[in-house]
């Protein structure tokens, strides 16, 4: 006699994975619930393989940086996408959060003021402020 998947024990049930929209309104939800500041998306579909939307945001301090990275992979890992690749946890200076369809960029101010993503990605025009 067969189970069906309702009475197997050993059947998970997969949480379907966000589209890159989806996916970015929950993370830009996530970064002004934690005030970040600054927030620019960047829209990369047609221009990059690597992801569809790149957000640049600030925190003002190291300890603000990383409360943002960390509620942003949470929600992340809540809504389905279970391991996004984080670096720069440990100082809190820049911290990388890849989604795979959104990469997000937290900065401290002097840091993101030096780096200036925002310029390698964008013209004026495709550049959109978040507020």
């Amino acid at each position: 006699m067969s189970r069906t998947a309702a009475q197997s024990p050993s059947i998970a049930v997969l949480k379907a994975r966000p589209d890159a929209d989806e996916t970015l309104t929950l993370i830009l939800s996530r970064l002004d619930d934690m005030k970040a500041e600054d927030t620019v998306t960047i829209d990369l579909r047609g221009k990059s393989s690597i992801t569809d939307y790149m957000v640049v945001t600030t925190g003002r301090v190291n300890r603000h940086v990383g409360a943002i990275a960390e509620n942003v992979a949470k929600g992340l890992k809540e809504s389905g996408i279970e391991a996004p690749h984080i670096e720069g946890l440990a100082n809190c200076d820049w911290v990388l959060i890849d989604s795979g369809d959104v990469i997000v960029h937290v900065f401290r101010p002097e840091v993101r003021e030096f780096y200036n993503l925002e310029k390698m990605w964008t013209s004026e025009k495709s550049a959109k402020k978040a507020r």
